[in-house]
């Protein structure tokens, strides 16, 4: 009797990411994997801060099904950004910051902050940002360039982060490499 159960059990001790397409994927769900997974975390302090993965695969799987069940036109991205993404995905990864309000941006002083304070670090070693794409009022998302070094036997991953125009804008934040796995792949 157990055994023809034992894989149903499976399927439901798996997050929905990891059982089911993203075309199966409820609004809600999408949501969730949007704002509190692995790949998507708030930070403080207040003003709170969402902190994502943008290169990871179910995160692009959320977005384009955003995309897809949009009613209205929906934003499009950067078509700088887009070309980048696809001549090097392979070298790099972006964390992506949404941004509220753009006010405060443009400042040379904060815009080298954030070039000179950005760093990614994992163990005892660090990695500056390799470039950025700024928010913009068409794509409100701050979107931060790391070089691919992460492996899956690394524990975790840390960004500390200088957020132009936010306040308290010294930041960080934490992955646990681990759970960043995706169809037995590490998605970053």
């Amino acid at each position: 009797m157990m055994r023809p159960l034992l894989p149903l059990l499976l399927l439901l001790a798996q997050p929905f990411w990891e059982a089911k397409s993203p075309e199966k994927w409820t609004d809600r769900e999408i949501g969730l994997l949007r704002s509190n997974s692995p790949w998507a975390v708030t930070i403080g302090p207040t003003p709170a801060v969402l902190v994502y993965l943008a290169t990871a695969r179910p995160i692009e799987d959320a977005e384009d099904e955003v995309r897809l069940r949009a009613k209205n036109a929906p934003r499009e991205l950067d078509p700088d950004y887009l070309t980048y993404l696809s001549q090097n995905r392979e070298k790099h990864f972006v964390l992506a910051i949404p941004y509220a309000s753009l006010s405060g941006l443009g400042k040379a002083e904060e815009t080298r902050k954030l070039e000179q304070e950005s760093a990614m670090l994992i163990g005892r070693k660090t990695y500056k940002i390799v470039g950025y794409f700024p928010p913009t009022p068409s794509d409100p998302v701050l979107r931060l360039v790391f070089p691919r070094e992460v492996r899956p036997s690394d524990k975790r991953v840390v960004f500390r982060l200088y957020l132009p125009g936010v306040d308290f804008p010294d930041r960080e934040v934490e992955f646990v490499v681990k759970d960043l796995i995706y169809h037995g792949t590490l998605e970053m």
